[in-house]
C-alpha cells in the first residue's frame, strides 16, 4: 500500500464507516441517475430541473470532502505529477486511438470536426476539457477515493469506479463499454498518480477521438437514460 492509499484508508476505522462511505457513493450515483432517467425525460420545457439533483450532488461531494479534511492536493488538483500521470495515460490512449482510427477508416466515418457542435475551433477543446475535468473530479476525487476507503487500492476499487461510470451511460451499449474501459484506466492511473488535470485532458481527447471516428449511428448521439430511446 502506497502513502497516498494509507492517507485515504487511515481515516476509516471500521465497517460502520465503510457502510457510511458506501451510502455516500450511492447517494451521488442516485442523483445522477435521477437526472438522466427522470428529469431529462420530462420534456424540453422542464429540463432546467436537472440543476437540482446535480447541484445537490455536487454540494454533497464538497461537504463530504471538507468534512474528511481532503485538501485540493489530496484530491489531485496539482501540477507536480502531471507529467508522471500523462506517461501512464499515453500508452492506453495511443492504443485506443489506433483502434478508433481503424474503425473509422473501415467505416469511412473519420471526421475530426464532427465534435465542434457550433463551437469555435478553440472553444470546442476548452469546453471538452472542462467537462472532462468535472467528470473526473466526481469520478476520481470522490467515488474512487471512497471506493478505496471501502476496498483499498487495487482491482476491486478500480472496477467499482468503472462500473459506476459505465452505469451512468446506460442503456447506450457502445458508450457503456467505452466508458467502462476508460473508467478502469483512469481509476487505475489516479490511484497510482492522482492528477485531475491529466485525467481531464485525457478524457476530452479520447471523447474527441471516439466521436470523430466511430459512426454516429453506433454512438446513438451519445444519448443515455430515457433519451436513448427518443
Amino acid at each position: 500500500m502506497n502513502l497516498a492509499t494509507r492517507d485515504v484508508t487511515a481515516r476509516i476505522g471500521g465497517s460502520p464507516e465503510q457502510a457510511l462511505t458506501a451510502w455516500e457513493i450511492a447517494s451521488v450515483v442516485a442523483s445522477a441517475l435521477i437526472a438522466e432517467w427522470v428529469v431529462l425525460s420530462i420534456g424540453d420545457g422542464a429540463q432546467w430541473l436537472i440543476a437540482f439533483p446535480l447541484i445537490s450532488a455536487f454540494a454533497f461531494i464538497i461537504y463530504s470532502q471538507l468534512t474528511r479534511g481532503e485538501s485540493w492536493r489530496d484530491l489531485g488538483c496539482r501540477v507536480d505529477n502531471f507529467g508522471a500521470a500523462m506517461r501512464l495515460l499515453l500508452p492506453p490512449m495511443l492504443a485506443a486511438t489506433i483502434f478508433c482510427l481503424a474503425v473509422g477508416w473501415f467505416n469511412e466515418s473519420v471526421n475530426f470536426s464532427r465534435w465542434r457542435g457550433g463551437q469555435t475551433i478553440l472553444g470546442m477543446p476548452a469546453l471538452g476539457f472542462l467537462w472532462g475535468l468535472l467528470q473526473q473530479f466526481i469520478l476520481q476525487a470522490f467515488i474512487n477515493r471512497r471506493a478505496q476507503m471501502i476496498w483499498g487500492a487495487g482491482w476491486k476499487s478500480v472496477l467499482s469506479v468503472a462500473f459506476v461510470f459505465a452505469a451512468l451511460h446506460l442503456p447506450n451499449p457502445l458508450l457503456t463499454l467505452a466508458t467502462f474501459t476508460g473508467g478502469a484506466v483512469w481509476a487505475a492511473v489516479y490511484q497510482r498518480t492522482p492528477n485531475l488535470f491529466a485525467l481531464g485532458l485525457s478524457h476530452s481527447i479520447m471523447t474527441w477521438v471516439l466521436i470523430s471516428n466511430i459512426p454516429p449511428a453506433a454512438l446513438h448521439g451519445l444519448r443515455v437514460g430515457f433519451k436513448y430511446f427518443g
